[in-house]
C-alpha cells in the first residue's frame, strides 16, 4: 500500500498532483497494490491505472479532476484501432488491463463546470472525458464512492468483462449536458447494485456501439443486471441504446425505485443502427412521477441525416442486416403512479415487430401531460398524451391482471398481431 502522503502529494484542492500520482500507479507494476488517499483535496488530470490495482478513496478523500485539458490525452486510433470517437482520457482510465478496484467512502469530484461552459476552444461533447473509463479490461469492481460534477458519462466500461459497480451514488447537475451514470458499452456479465443515481441525462444506458464504431459494436452487451438502486432525475432511469449496433441480451432489472425521470425504462434505436435486444426481464419496479413509464421506440431520430429520412417510414421496408429487432421482453411486478404520457409504449418496425412479449401484474395510473409540456416523445412518432398501454407493430403479446388508469384510452394498438388481455384474443386495431 502506498500512502500518496508519504509521496510529497498535496490535498488542498489547488495543487497539480497528476505527475506524481501516476509515477505512484507505475510505480506498482507489475506485481500491483493499493494507492491510498486519506482525507484531502487532490487535483489531478487523467490517471492510468495498471492491472492488480486498487484505488482507496478514504472518507474525505476528494480526487479532484483539474481544468487544464491538456492532463487528458485524446484517445485515437493509434492506442484502440477502430475506437474513432476522438473523446478524452478518463479521469481514471485503463486499457487492456485485469484486476482493477476504486473504492472506499471518500468521492471523485470530476469539477464538470470546467467543461459545460466557456468551449470557445472548440471542444465538443465527445471530446469531454469521462470520469471513469476503463477499456478492455477484465475484473473490475467500483464500490462506496460518490461521484459528483461529472465533465460527461460518468462510469463508462467498454468491453470489459465480469464488472461489479456496488453501493456507489452519481450525483450530477440535472442540466449538466450528457452526464450520464453508468453506461456499460459492449461489455458481459456486469452487476449494478444498490446504487444511487442522480444525473443530467440517462442514469444507466446500455450500449454496444454505433455503425461507424468499429471497435464497439463487434461485442455485444450482454449478461446485465440492475438490482436495488434508486434512480431520480434523468432523461431516462435505464436506458439499451441508441448505441446498440453489436446488440443486447440477457438483461434483468429488478426491484429498482424511479422518481422523477423523464422515462423510466427507455429502449431506442432506427432503421440501419441495427441491433438486437432480446431476453430482457423487469420485475418489482415502481415508478413515481415520469413522463413515461416504459418504452421501446425503432424510430430513435437523434442525430440523424437528413438525407436518410425514408428510415423513418411507417411503411414496410426490406429486412436487412442492420435492421433492428426486440423480442422476449417480460415486464412483471410493475407499479407507476403520476404518470404523464404513457405508461408502457412500444413502437416497432412493420417488417420486423417487436415480439414475445408479456405485460403481468401492473398498475399503472396515468394523469395526464400538463397543458404545453411535451408528450412521450418528439421524434417523429405517434404521440400519447395520457395513454395507459400504446403498442404500434408488436406480435405474440400478452397482458395479464393489469389495471389501468388513464387521462386518455387504457388501451391503443394499431397492427398488434397475436395480442391477449387475460387470456382473450383481442383485434390487431383497438
Amino acid at each position: 500500500m502506498i500512502n500518496i502522503l508519504d509521496l510529497g502529494a498535496v490535498g488542498d484542492g489547488k495543487t497539480d498532483n497528476t505527475a506524481l500520482l501516476q509515477k505512484a500507479l507505475d510505480d506498482l507494476q507489475p506485481a500491483g497494490g493499493m494507492l491510498y488517499f486519506p482525507a484531502g483535496e487532490y487535483v489531478t488530470g487523467s490517471l492510468w491505472v495498471k492491472s492488480n490495482t486498487t484505488i482507496y478513496l478514504e472518507s474525505g478523500a476528494i480526487l479532484a479532476a483539474s481544468g487544464d485539458y491538456s492532463l487528458y490525452p485524446v484517445i485515437g486510433e493509434d492506442l484502440i484501432p477502430g475506437f474513432t470517437r476522438g473523446s478524452r482520457r478518463g479521469i481514471l482510465f485503463s486499457l487492456n488491463a485485469e484486476n482493477i478496484t476504486v473504492k472506499g467512502e471518500g468521492t471523485i469530484d470530476g469539477r464538470g463546470y470546467n467543461w459545460w461552459v466557456n468551449r470557445s476552444n472548440g471542444e465538443t461533447d465527445e471530446r469531454r472525458p469521462r470520469t471513469i473509463q476503463f477499456i478492455n479490461t477484465d475484473n473490475v469492481t467500483i464500490e462506496g464512492i460518490r461521484i459528483i460534477n461529472s465533465p460527461c458519462w460518468t462510469v463508462h466500461p467498454i468491453h470489459c468483462n465480469n464488472v461489479n459497480i456496488h453501493g456507489i451514488s452519481i450525483v450530477n447537475p440535472y442540466d449538466s449536458p450528457n452526464t450520464d451514470g453508468i453506461n456499460p458499452e459492449s461489455c458481459k456479465n456486469v452487476k449494478i447494485s444498490d446504487c444511487y443515481v442522480d444525473v443530467g441525462d440517462d442514469c444507466v444506458t446500455i450500449k454496444s456501439g454505433l455503425e461507424r464504431d468499429a471497435f464497439p459494436k463487434c461485442y455485444p452487451c450482454e449478461n446485465i443486471v440492475v438490482t436495488n438502486c434508486t434512480f431520480v432525475h434523468g432523461h431516462g432511469g435505464i436506458v439499451i441504446g441508441s448505441e446498440m449496433s453489436g446488440g443486447v441480451r440477457n438483461m434483468t432489472v429488478t426491484n429498482c425505485v424511479f422518481r422523477d425521470t423523464e422515462r423510466g425504462i427507455r429502449v431506442k434505436t432506427r432503421r440501419r443502427r441495427g441491433g438486437y435486444v432480446e431476453d430482457i426481464v423487469i420485475n418489482n419496479v415502481i415508478m413515481d412521477n415520469v413522463i413515461a413509464g416504459i418504452t421501446m421506440n425503432e424510430y430513435y431520430k437523434i442525430a440523424a441525416s437528413p438525407d436518410n429520412m425514408e428510415l423513418f417510414s411507417y411503411e414496410k421496408r426490406p429486412i436487412e442486416p442492420t435492421t433492428p429487432y426486440f423480442k422476449n421482453i417480460i415486464i412483471s411486478n410493475i407499479i407507476m403512479k403520476n404518470v404523464r404520457a404513457a405508461g408502457i409504449y412500444f413502437l416497432g418496425l412493420p417488417e420486423l415487430p417487436i415480439s414475445k412479449v408479456k405485460i403481468l401484474n401492473a398498475d399503472i395510473r396515468v394523469t395526464g401531460c400538463e397543458e404545453g409540456e411535451d408528450s412521450v416523445s418528439v421524434h417523429n412518432i405517434p404521440k400519447s398524451y395520457g395513454d395507459g398501454i400504446y403498442l404500434k407493430n408488436v406480435e405474440d403479446v400478452v397482458i395479464n391482471n393489469c389495471s389501468l388508469s388513464a387521462k386518455e384510452k387504457e388501451y391503443i394498438f394499431d397492427n398488434a398481431q397475436e395480442t391477449y388481455i387475460n387470456g382473450k384474443k383481442v383485434p390487431s386495431t383497438l
